[in-house]
């Protein structure tokens, strides 16, 4: 059975870093991402890596501030949020791909975790 629990959530301030990670087990995958979910919006692509060639890709919301990684041995995922802005208070939710090639698309990723909410305050 695949799961994906997140960790690592909570409120900072403006200009703060908080690092979020995912546990995935059951199964490797071809990609990892992150995606958020704000109030009243869409869930949107955060950032993506791929497992064999590390090759990683962000929204441009988020370029220069947040780093995706990842652990093989471990099978785990880690987003690294620095310079936080009250823009980035969302539902952050870890993904899992199980083929294909590495996407930005929702509807391409297989497994999800619970989410955990992260608040910005200005």
């Amino acid at each position: 059975q695949v799961q994906l629990v997140e960790s690592g959530g909570g409120l900072v301030q403006a200009g703060d870093s908080l690092r979020l990670s995912c546990a995935a087990s059951g199964r490797t995958f071809s990609s990892m991402g992150w995606f958020r979910q704000a109030p009243g919006k869409e869930r949107e692509f955060v950032a993506t890596i791929s497992w064999s060639v590390s090759r990683t890709y962000y929204a441009d919301s988020v370029k220069g501030r947040f780093t995706i990684s990842k652990d093989n041995a471990k099978n785990t995922m880690s987003l690294q949020m620095n310079s936080l802005k009250p823009e980035d208070t969302a539902v952050y939710y870890c993904a899992a791909q199980l083929y294909g090639i590495t996407t930005k698309h929702v509807g391409a990723y297989d497994y999800w975790g619970q989410g955990t909410q992260v608040t910005v305050s200005s």
